[in-house]
C-alpha cells in the first residue's frame, strides 16, 4: 500500500503560480512512477504530467507543457508540481496517483494509488 496526500492548492489570479506537492508513505516511493491528474465537475479525470522512477523522464499533457514541472525528490518521498502562467482553465481537483508500470502513463487506468486531491481555483 502507498499513502498519498496533496497539499499546496489554493486560489491565484490567472498569470500566477502554485506549488502542489505529494507526499508518499508506505512502500518504497523509488520504486513507483508518480502522476498527476486534475478534474472538474462533469468532467473525465484528466492526464497532467508523470514523471520516471528516477527522475530522468518526465511528460506532461500539451495543454500545460512549457508551464508545468514535475518534480521528486526520493529521499524525501515527494513529488511536486510547480505550475507557472495559470489559466483559468487549469482550475480544478488536482490528484496525485503512483504506479509501478513505465508506460501508459497518460491513462488513468494504470494508477494503483491516489490521493484525496487539493484544490486549486484561478480566477480571470
Amino acid at each position: 500500500q502507498v499513502q498519498l496526500v496533496e497539499s499546496g492548492g489554493g486560489l491565484v489570479q490567472a498569470g500566477g503560480s502554485l506549488r502542489l506537492s505529494c507526499a508518499a508513505s508506505g512502500r518504497t516511493f523509488s520504486g513507483y512512477t508518480m502522476g498527476w491528474f486534475r478534474q472538474v465537475p462533469g468532467k473525465e479525470r484528466e492526464f497532467v504530467a508523470a514523471i520516471s522512477r528516477s527522475g530522468g523522464n518526465t511528460y506532461y499533457a500539451n495543454s500545460v507543457s512549457g508551464r508545468f514541472s514535475i518534480s521528486r525528490d526520493n529521499a524525501k518521498n515527494t513529488v511536486d508540481l510547480q505550475m507557472n502562467s495559470l489559466k483559468p482553465e487549469d482550475t480544478g481537483v488536482y490528484y496525485c496517483a503512483a504506479t509501478t508500470l513505465q508506460h501508459g502513463l497518460d491513462a488513468r487506468s494504470v494508477y494503483d494509488y491516489w490521493g484525496q486531491g487539493t484544490q486549486v481555483t484561478v480566477s480571470s
